[in-house]
């Protein structure tokens, strides 16, 4: 089964509320990051938990020494997020420091081009890490599916994957699906609609349709 994830990825508060209430229906999870934690305070992850029910993805992507990673998911998680996404360069110790506080997502590669420069070189480094730690998922590029396919290919069963970059990045939803997203990630295409709940039913229906 797979379900769709909003990426409220903007500044507002009370539209972010707004889009969040309205779209809950058709969502898995509401993932924020940076833009909006810094737009509208930590408190945003405890008010979108209220007032839609799901579970909130913190798209942090820590990446620094164990106690700083530590330090910063712990205020997360007491907030309310449910799950952490942090990059897995930076090592098993620090990785290590946020699973021991909550469910974790790590960063196996990115969808945007530049990923094909660092971390997509150091994709199987980071799988085989993952296969050892058994995070709740990993991340990989809904906009390069055969590397979302490679990815789940080398995966323990069990380990979810989660995709980004579906719409207005140019990853499809049907494709992302087949090559073995359980998660699709959608932002802009949403956030940036002008009915953004038609927007996410439209975007449910079509993860149904493939899962």
């Amino acid at each position: 089964m797979s379900g769709l994830i909003l990426a409220l990825d903007v500044y507002d508060r009370e539209g972010a509320l707004e889009i969040a209430e309205s779209t809950a229906d058709y969502l898995w999870a509401v993932k924020v990051n940076w833009p909006l934690i810094i737009g509208s305070g930590l408190k945003i992850i405890t008010e979108l938990k209220q007032v839609t029910g799901l579970p909130i993805i913190a798209d942090l992507k820590l990446a620094d020494i164990p106690n700083t990673n530590r330090l910063i998911a712990r205020k997360v998680f007491e907030a309310g997020a449910d799950y952490i996404i942090a990059h897995g360069f930076v090592g098993r110790d620090s990785v290590k420091a946020v699973m021991g506080l909550g469910e974790t997502i790590i960063v196996v590669e990115m969808s945007h081009p530049g990923a094909k420069e660092f971390i997509q070189p150091g994709a199987d480094r980071l799988i085989e890490m993952a296969n050892e730690l058994e995070p709740f998922g990993v991340i990989a590029p809904a906009t390069r599916p055969e590397r979302v396919r490679y990815i789940r290919s080398k995966l323990k069963p069990g380990i979810k994957v989660i995709t980004p970059g579906i719409g207005t990045q140019g990853g499809k939803v049907g494709e992302a699906i087949k090559a073995g997203s359980d998660y699709i990630i959608v932002g802009r295409s949403i956030y940036e609609n002008e009915n953004p709940r038609e927007a996410a039913r439209r975007l449910s229906e079509e993860v149904k349709a493939w899962s």
